[in-house]
């Protein structure tokens, strides 16, 4: 799915759906039996125009970074980058430009950056690989995750990656440096670490690159979506610590694994649920990594 602010309101589509820029009127869907693809129109939910992708197995993501240019992936492993040509709201022509091999099992989730002109494309297989979206080919990977990826993100601003595998959240350089880690699943209870605080989707809030508002929002299967800001410390780093047992407050970890990483998160936890009346309370939890 995808949520899109315009100035005058929010455009909301469901899974397998996304919208494309910069008019928004028009979205792409994916995931039918046949591996078929279409374009509708956003306010009707008419489809106009179906298109056959089945050589490619079963898409599982997509991603558009403008209206001439849709990314595609899923089972085959192989991230397919489509030219694209819409008129008065109709695709016109759609045409494979490049597949990008390196995955070795089925991609889960895509991100691009037009303005930085990256993909980013994380797999079943526990890698994460940033290709060149106007060169269409291999720059670097992102190393180092446990489980399979399940969620990205670029920030236009800063170029700076996010990916998540499980309930672990990774920050990165527009390089491929890794700044910092956390498990977000712990230090939601005070007792232990959530079992299901798998990450499902994250995105960067971008308003001015200056700005220190900006956050990294997670949204997890524990029901808790959390709010994630960065800030950078001169603290140099300590010598490695203990590991924390379950229950306590996991600081965040740079590359080297040592605390007072370049990065300190704070985290803002609001959870949605509901009493024995479906009436929707509204809860805060605050937890800060030192």
């Amino acid at each position: 799915g995808q949520v899109v602010c315009v100035d005058k309101e929010v455009l909301v589509v469901e899974k397998n759906r996304l919208l494309i820029p910069p008019l928004w009127n028009v979205y792409f869907s994916w995931g039918f039996p046949d591996n078929s693809c279409s374009f509708g129109h956003y306010t009707t939910e008419k489809v106009c125009t179906q298109w056959s992708v089945c050589d490619w197995g079963e898409m599982l993501c997509a991603a558009c970074p403008n209206q001439a240019t849709i990314v595609t992936a899923g089972t085959s492993s192989v991230v397919c980058v489509w030219d694209v040509s819409i008129s008065k709201d109709k695709l016109t022509h759609m045409k494979l430009r490049q597949a990008l091999y390196g995955h070795t099992d089925a991609v889960t989730c895509l991100a691009v950056s037009g303005v930085h002109g990256v993909i980013a494309s994380g797999s079943r297989d526990l890698t994460c690989i940033l290709w060149d979206l106007e060169e269409l080919n291999y720059i670097t990977q992102l190393p180092g995750h446990k489980a399979s990826i399940t969620a990205l993100a670029i920030n236009d601003l800063t170029g700076e990656i996010a990916s998540c595998a499980g309930p672990v959240l990774y920050l990165w350089s527009m390089k491929g440096q890794l700044l910092t880690w956390l498990d977000s699943s712990c230090g939601s209870d005070v007792t232990s670490c959530s079992s299901d605080g798998d990450i499902l989707s994250v995105c960067f809030t971008q308003r001015h690159e200056w700005d220190p508002r900006n956050v990294i929002v997670t949204g997890c299967a524990d029901g808790i979506v959390r709010i994630w800001r960065t800030e950078y410390t001169r603290t140099s780093p300590d010598p490695p610590q203990q590991p924390t047992s379950q229950g306590q407050d996991q600081p965040a970890m740079n590359i080297d694994g040592n605390a007072n990483a370049n990065f300190m998160l704070i985290t803002t936890r609001h959870k949605y649920s509901s009493n024995e009346k479906n009436m929707i309370f509204f809860k805060h939890i605050w937890f800060i990594i030192k």
